[in-house]
């Protein structure tokens, strides 16, 4: 299909700053065949049935996002020596590769070279101080893939991470606002537990407690998988055809225990519902043709368009994405798209908060 295929207008004061208070009074679109039905998210135990499964991802974002200075030696001229010269970098964290190696996405990235020394430190600190981290560019690929073999490994580099990173804001926010202290919360679902994600699954921010207690006394199981986020998921699609689009691996896991769970839920009638694009696009990685979860770990890099044949999942919460991107993609392949292009006229005429700390949608499966 055309890329353009996917493309709508949005007003640039529709895209959220700041998440709803409290998350769960955030403002919910049900979008189930030709129908639109305008909620709030705390109404989501209205659409669920007893036995349904609530699946979430249970990642944590970490402060991906490292500002520094690359150095590498050049030639003085007239001399025979060479001197330091020094370029101011940003980096976010994509993907890890290793226990000292991380995939990333650098800004500028056309003048980064392998061989290259980058240095980075806190906000506000020099990178002759202490505290700083370092790592030598060894790889750059054609896609702009930047890999960062550091210094140190394990968890003294989780630890310095957190030292010298910030919350990696999506850029459509940072563009129109600085990191701060709220985002630190904000930008954190209340599932997170395991250190990975560059990016938060964002439909997990609209559930607070409450909402939870509310779904289990409606008879609705839940369950948590991982899929560490990638920054690939903020790319835009630059193909004309999107055949021709390249998706980014993200690394993930389903228990044997989820998976067993889940083939009951669905053996027993029940529906899975999947909380944001991050946990469907695990579980379809996951499913075999014929409709089984299996346990999975490792990488996925699924690219769910139109024509996709949808193996696990029946209902589907999430946000209000990206022209042309690659999840409003996933969203048409999963309810239409028809369908989601006159939700998101709607979403768009009555406006509904846009992007990660935006409103949310609930979208049921349409009929193969």
């Amino acid at each position: 299909m055309k890329t353009a295929d996917f493309d709508f207008h949005l007003p640039d004061d529709l895209i959220a700053l700041r998440p709803a208070e409290p998350r769960d009074s955030a403002r919910l679109l049900v979008i189930n065949g030709g129908t639109l039905e305008d909620r709030i998210v705390r109404d989501l135990p209205d659409f669920l049935r007893p036995g349904d499964a609530l699946v979430f991802n249970d990642t944590r974002v970490i402060p991906a996002r490292l500002s520094g200075v690359r150095e590498r030696v050049g030639p003085i001229i007239g001399k025979g020596g060479g001197e330091t010269l020094t370029v101011a970098v940003e980096a976010t964290l994509h993907h890890r590769d290793a226990p000292d190696v991380w995939s990333a996405f650098m800004k500028p990235g056309k003048r980064i070279k392998a061989g290259d020394r980058i240095s980075f430190s806190a906000p506000r600190q020099a990178a002759s101080e202490p505290g700083r981290l370092d790592a030598t560019v060894v790889a750059k690929d054609d896609d702009g893939l930047v890999t960062l073999r550091f210094d140190i490994s394990g968890p003294m580099l989780d630890d310095a991470i957190r030292d010298v990173g910030v919350m990696p804001l999506p850029p459509y926010i940072a563009a129109k606002r600085p990191e701060d202290d709220r985002d630190l919360t904000d930008y954190q679902t209340m599932f997170a537990q395991l250190d990975g994600s560059v990016a938060a699954p964002t439909a997990g921010l609209h559930f607070t407690p409450a909402l939870m207690e509310a779904i289990k006394a409606k008879g609705v199981s839940t369950h948590a998988l991982t899929l560490h986020v990638g920054a690939g998921t903020f790319l835009p699609v630059k193909a004309d055809d999107t055949a021709d689009h390249k998706m980014h691996s993200e690394w993930g896991v389903v228990s044997a225990e989820t998976a067993t769970a889940l083939n009951a839920t669905r053996a027993a009638g029940g529906r899975i519902v999947c909380v944001g694009t991050t946990s469907l696009r695990l579980l379809e990685s996951a499913t075999t043709p014929d409709g089984v979860i299996q346990p999975f770990h490792g990488d996925t890099a699924i690219f769910i368009t139109p024509g996709y044949a949808f193996r696990a999942v029946d209902v589907l919460m999430t946000n209000f994405h990206l022209p042309k991107s690659t999840l409003f993609m996933l969203v048409s392949a999963f309810a239409g798209l028809e369908t989601m292009k006159s939700a998101y006229a709607h979403a768009v005429a009555t406006d509904y908060r846009f992007y990660s700390y935006g409103d949310g949608s609930l979208l049921f499966r349409k009929p193969a």
